[in-house]
């Protein structure tokens, strides 16, 4: 079965080498790369215009930054293959990670997403990310972050993959909706997830496709203003569309007790006005993004989803 390789790239020149080398070391899978290029000002394009490569490459140039989820979102609509290989340009896939991922996903047809084994790029042992959990107070934790990589050595039910490096269907994106292209970046990946919950499907981690991560390539930093409002914004945004109001009401001393605590983290991070503009934000523009509507059938997936953000919670309060 071949896949389609959607990568946004945004000035990732120094990236691409690394990243087309491991790529044609794993092409056995690859029907097709799609470049979507976020208005770069290095020399990407010419790069990717001037070298060959295994498989067939299609570039996509925009004129500006649409962001991570709207670029993500125009390379799924180019694709010719059912399977979406989701991966960030800082990346280098170890060889037969494609093929592992694609027999996982094919597997059975409610599985939604794949999350491949993402590694550090400079300490190959340790865990960057293998999966992302969601919990009542709407916090997000990378799970395994810093754990040895052996530790992880089965296929795990995951609550959202991350979308650095995760296989999709394009049917099932067709179903349920594509990445949200109000999100610009971070969050949309949970968002997508959740909707994939909500109508029945699951998200798993497959062990044997590793990925090689340098991470915060584009954005720069683990904190800085741009990440921290939007992720305020973009988590607002994931609760208001995708929680039905009887969750919302369940839920809401957790959630306001989680965004009460993160801004006192942003606080002393010195990001505290940051985090409450993106609160604000994410409030007064609510309506941009479109709700998910309640259906019945859907239900038993709303108790499903509730069940799991608690257990998620427990898990951390232990911590």
């Amino acid at each position: 079965m071949k896949v389609s390789v959607v990568t946004p790239n945004y000035n990732g020149e120094k990236f691409l080498k690394t990243f087309f080398e491991s790529l044609n070391n794993d092409s056995k899978c690859i029907g097709e790369v799609i470049i979507v290029d976020n208005g770069s000002t290095d020399k990407s394009r010419e790069y990717i215009k001037s070298n060959s490569f295994n498989f067939p490459v299609r570039l996509i140039e925009n004129t500006e930054n649409v962001g991570f989820a709207p670029a993500v979102n125009q390379g799924i609509l180019e694709a010719q293959y059912e399977y979406i290989f989701s991966l960030n340009n800082d990346t280098e896939v170890k060889e037969g990670s494609i093929e592992a991922l694609v027999d996982l996903i094919s597997s059975d047809d409610k599985i939604f997403s794949v999350q491949a084994k993402m590694l550090q790029y400079k300490n190959k042992e340790l865990i960057d990310d293998v999966g992302d959990e969601y919990n009542l107070l709407a916090w997000t934790k990378k799970i395994g972050e810093n754990h040895n990589s052996a530790e992880f050595r089965e296929v795990r039910e995951i609550f959202s993959a991350c979308a650095g490096a995760a296989m999709y269907r394009k049917s099932l994106l067709a179903e349920i909706g594509m990445f949200d292209d109000n999100f610009f970046a971070y969050m949309e990946d949970v968002d997508l997830a959740l909707r994939s919950k909500i109508n029945g499907y699951r998200n798993l981690m497959c062990p044997d496709a590793i990925v090689y991560h340098i991470g915060s390539a584009t954005s720069g930093s683990r904190y800085n203003e741009f990440k921290v409002r939007l992720a305020a914004r973009n988590n607002v945004w994931v609760v208001y569309k995708n929680l039905p109001i009887p969750l919302k009401i369940t839920n809401f001393i957790f959630l306001f007790l989680g965004f009460f605590i993160k801004y006192l983290f942003f606080v002393k991070k010195g990001f505290g006005s940051t985090y409450l503009s993106g609160i604000r934000e994410g409030l007064s523009t609510r309506s941009k993004t479109d709700k998910v509507k309640f259906k019945s059938a859907n239900t038993k997936n709303y108790f499903k989803i509730e069940y799991r953000l608690i257990i998620n919670t427990l898990k951390f309060l232990k911590k």
